[in-house]
């Protein structure tokens, strides 16, 4: 168990953070003066589960993979974060220890933000509170989401599902992580995942290009696929 270190002192981050975009000039200047910048290299771990870090991560530039370990030793994904996400925030409102792992899947820069300083500008503006709320609930919701579609939908519903919210309002998608990552995402091995997407190419919904580019071809068979009772 350890401790999670600050980086130098730098502030240029907190402007392109999404949370606390409702503060002015003013406002966005204390938020600095209480944050750091951490550089972390691909690969690296940001903090691992047992860490008592107490600070809000805010990522600035590259993508982090949270993660837990079972008990046999097999990898869970639960989310993977981007630019302008924050992440350690559990231990902000709590005295127990970070329960998940996060590692940087790219060279990360990531505002560092001391937790006992950041509840007390809460407290003076409640913007910043309100915004980490609702951010926490769209993270429960899709969780819960994904929780029972492991346990109660097929593998083709679930790679459909997944597909439709990677690629959002477009029909183009760069994979943001590893096809292992994003298998062990939606519960399964990733020769099943491999073995799905082969299926739905074959079927004329989609089109892989190359390892991680996919263009979706047939939207809306993907979405009566996905929502197939």
């Amino acid at each position: 168990m350890q401790s999670c270190s600050h980086g130098e002192d730098y502030a240029g981050c907190i402007y392109h953070v999404p949370i606390f975009g409702s503060l002015n000039q003013r406002e966005i200047l204390e938020v600095a003066g209480i944050s750091s910048i951490r550089n972390v290299g691909k690969g690296e771990m940001v903090y691992r589960a047992g860490d008592e870090c107490r600070t809000l991560f805010v990522l600035y530039t590259g993508r982090v993979k949270l993660f837990r370990i079972g008990a046999s030793g097999r990898e869970q994904v639960l989310h993977v974060i981007g630019p302008g996400e924050f992440i350690g925030e559990l231990s902000l409102f709590s005295s127990l220890p970070l329960t998940d792992n996060a590692q940087a899947l790219d060279d990360c820069v990531l505002c560092v933000i001391q937790g006992a300083k950041l509840k007390e500008l809460m407290g003076r503006y409640p913007s910043i509170a309100f915004k980490v709320m609702d951010d926490l609930s769209r993270r429960l919701e899709k969780a819960e989401s994904r929780i029972e579609a492991i346990s109660l939908s097929p593998a083709a519903q679930r790679v459909a599902g997944a597909l439709l919210e990677l690629a959002s309002e477009g029909n183009e998608i760069h994979l943001p992580m590893t096809k292992g990552d994003l298998a062990s995402q939606i519960g399964m091995t990733q020769e099943t995942l491999s073995r799905q997407l082969a299926e739905l190419q074959n079927g004329g919904l989609i089109e892989l290009k190359g390892y991680k580019k996919i263009i979706i071809n047939n939207k809306s068979k993907l979405e009566d696929l996905s929502s197939t009772e």
